[in-house]
């Protein structure tokens, strides 16, 4: 299985995240992706390859030109206020208030952000803007004809909306990735989320397209993050009712019963015959994360990783969550393993 990797990822490299009412180190930081990478090659899971430059294209498909454009200079008209921190929002568009972006960074922020945890910092831009090219890459190759391949994106990109960001997410991968293979001739594509938090950014992106299935394995929103979407109700709208699917888990929830949501999620995949699967793979589901609530054990990933090869559909994992960094390359590369094992099998007989 090919991996696309680029080192750039370290442009994004925040020193701090509002966490449990304190400033923290971010949670979401470049071990992760480090930690990945040597699994990869440890357990040589085939080449590593560099990402194309496929523009901005494919990226305003998906987001709001004036959110990306934002994006793109928010750091710099942060700076430009000599503001000594990093850029995070204090105040919001709450219910009853004014749905106009402000001219001041400030206002910007929080007209832009979901949540506040999430800090802009220098860098933060191109990493996000070299993630989604990951991610790009990795649909290119799929279209060309490859099975399996892992897109490493980082930063995550599941939570970022239509023209929102936050949840360590800028640009939504597995979105954009979806977007480009459609507009390369597939005429349904379905994304399986199997982070421990709920796609938000996915669904807000898709919910009235009947192009695109998406299906998410997560925490309650009543118990966990981005809590305010994310519940069994949410089947879509317009076009898209019946297209989006949601499994909220309560707090302690374990393998089999996780499983049991998995494979209800592909049955409806498989009915929906796409001409290509796009997994959100998180790992924060392991036992031992720090932020989230499920219980799955290392061998459980490889399990599931089987599972999903079953479907027999061109498949792109695009990295999302995972931050017990001591597990997270293990966990990561058993879901590829499990999957690429399973292929192999099925096409020796």
């Amino acid at each position: 299985m090919k991996t696309i990797f680029t080192e750039k990822h370290h442009l994004r490299n925040s020193k701090t995240e509002l966490y449990g009412g304190e400033l923290v180190q971010p949670f979401e930081r470049p071990s992760r992706a480090e930690y990945i990478i040597g699994r990869v090659r440890e357990a040589v899971l085939g080449p590593i390859i560099d990402p194309h430059d496929f523009g901005m294209d494919a990226i305003y498909k998906v987001h709001d030109r004036d959110y990306v454009d934002f994006l793109e200079v928010a750091w710099e008209q942060w700076q430009a206020e000599n503001f000594s921190g990093e850029a995070i929002p204090t105040t919001w568009p709450a219910r009853r208030m004014s749905q106009r972006v402000p001219d001041f960074i400030e206002g910007k922020l929080g007209y832009y952000a979901m949540a506040g945890e999430t800090s802009i910092s220098e860098g933060t831009w191109e990493a996000a803007y070299w993630s989604a090219q990951v991610a790009l890459t990795g649909a290119s190759h799929l279209g060309s004809g490859d099975q399996g391949v892992f897109a490493l994106c980082r930063p995550p990109g599941h939570h970022a909306a239509i023209d929102m960001y936050g949840g360590y997410c800028f640009l939504n991968n597995a979105a954009v990735a979806a977007q480009s293979l459609l507009d390369d001739g597939a005429k349904r594509v379905a994304i399986v989320d199997v982070d421990f938090h709920h796609g938000n950014g996915t669904q807000d992106i898709f919910y009235k397209r009947n192009d695109v299935l998406f299906a998410s394995l997560h925490g309650h929103p009543a118990d966990a993050f981005p809590h305010f979407l994310g519940y069994r109700d949410e089947n879509g709208e317009g076009d898209g009712i019946g297209f989006n699917v949601n499994y909220p888990m309560k707090p302690g929830t374990g393998f089999d019963e996780w499983r049991s949501a998995l494979t209800d999620a592909l049955h409806r995949v498989n009915r929906f015959a796409p001409d290509a699967l796009v997994v959100s793979l998180g790992v924060d589901t392991f036992e031992n994360d720090p932020i989230s609530f499920f219980k799955l054990k290392s061998e459980d990933f490889r399990r599931y990783g089987a599972d999903i090869a079953k479907l027999r559909l061109p498949t792109l994992f695009v990295m999302e969550g995972g931050y017990d960094i001591d597990e997270i390359g293990v966990n990561t590369v058993n879901v590829l393993q499990g999957f690429s094992q399973l292929r192999q099998e099925r096409a020796a007989r």
